[in-house]
């Protein structure tokens, strides 16, 4: 018995069955494509079916003298080495003395700050929790040290963020941001885009 797409149906589905089987399709195929090529034609392309497709690269396919075909380059392999070279760009950059520049500029600002920051918020705490006389007494009226504290703290947080803001501009941004045009060109050129 056959199928509606003239390969023979067989009985069990081992992995022999159906490999023989598709590999009479391919024959079948092969033949009739054959037969009714036109002159000057390949016999391997099929008119008659516009959603037939070769199988993938390294799935088997063998050239005309039996042996095996080179794998073609696909587009997703292409896309795969563009990227790659985009990566490399971004390795090239971070690399370059502008980039560890800025990331010095950025590092001399946010350890310090961040260490005094710390080591204010942890004075409060220790103080709050091994004094409490002290952080109990009296400033004016119904304030104590411990409110005065407290209150110290959220503005040492306003304090530091306007200072780490005014120094990314005056110290960071410029040269961060020719970084980024910089590495936006070179990626653009690594892929292989127009670069304006």
């Amino acid at each position: 018995m056959q199928s509606s797409n003239a390969r023979p149906c067989g009985s069990g589905g081992d992995a022999e069955s159906s490999a023989g089987n598709h590999h009479g399709h391919e024959v079948a195929r092969a033949q009739a494509s054959a037969a009714e090529a036109p002159a000057g034609v390949s016999a391997g392309v099929r008119y008659d079916d516009p959603w037939y497709d070769e199988l993938a690269s390294g799935w088997g396919e063998t050239g005309a003298d039996g042996t095996s075909a080179a794998p073609v380059a696909t587009a997703r392999a292409e896309r795969e080495n563009r990227a790659a070279a985009a990566a490399d760009v971004y390795l090239e950059v971070q690399r370059s003395a502008a980039f560890q520049e800025v990331r010095g500029r950025y590092r001399r600002f946010v350890v310090p700050a961040g260490i005094g920051f710390f080591a204010w918020y942890v004075a409060y705490v220790v103080t709050a929790t091994s004094a409490p006389g002290l952080m109990a007494r009296p400033v004016a009226g119904a304030v104590n040290v411990a409110m005065l504290a407290g209150l110290g703290q959220f503005l040492t947080t306003f304090l530091l963020t306007w200072a780490y803001a005014r120094h990314a501009r005056l110290r960071r941004d410029r040269a961060a941001l020719e970084l980024r045009w910089d590495t936006q060109e070179l990626t653009r050129s690594a892929r292989g885009g127009a670069s304006s």
